[in-house]
């Protein structure tokens, strides 16, 4: 069985934001950020005229996503103890168990996961990227992706898709 892939790595996908990791046994991290790195690899049929997909259509939906999350503090909104609360005044009021943060709202984003880990990380950004191929590249049938999160160097969380074949 033949395949085919796309794979991107470019040095300006990436972003930078602050984050605490909240562990098992209920201790975290201080806050403090990363210069993250993105990786990704995209597996669909070979088009009729011989791509996957033109990197100069990908790149820039990669860019966005990355661009969304720079210079920002990322809260995992789905985290049972973590609590936030957006104040009248353009502040947000973040606890988690005996600690306090206030922050510019417009600093934060609450994401749909329950730790800001790597591997969250490029869960998000990697079904944020399916779903936005969909609906601008209606005719790309993604059959495998890959897509890795890097917070240091040699050190990434990694997605892998593969739809399930009874959808």
């Amino acid at each position: 069985m033949e395949r085919w892939s796309i794979e991107v790595h470019k040095e300006y996908l990436k972003f930078s934001a602050a984050h605490f990791l909240i562990f098992p046994d209920g201790t975290a991290e201080r806050l403090h950020g990363h210069n993250y790195r993105v990786f990704a690899e995209v597996e669909a049929q070979l088009s009729r005229f011989g791509l996957v997909i033109d990197f100069t259509s990908i790149k820039p939906l990669i860019r966005d996503l990355v661009d969304e999350l720079d210079e920002h503090w990322l809260l995992p909104g789905e985290h049972p103890e973590l609590v936030y609360e957006h104040l009248g005044t353009g502040v947000t009021e973040v606890r988690y168990r005996d600690r306090e943060y206030r922050a510019p709202t417009e600093d934060i984003i609450v994401l749909p996961m329950n730790n800001t880990s790597a591997e969250n990380l490029s869960a998000y950004l990697g079904r944020e990227l399916r779903s936005r191929l969909a609906q601008r590249f209606p005719g790309v049938v993604v059959h495998n992706m890959r897509f890795a999160v890097e917070e240091t160097a040699g050190q990434r969380g990694v997605y892998h898709y593969t739809p399930d074949p009874e959808d």
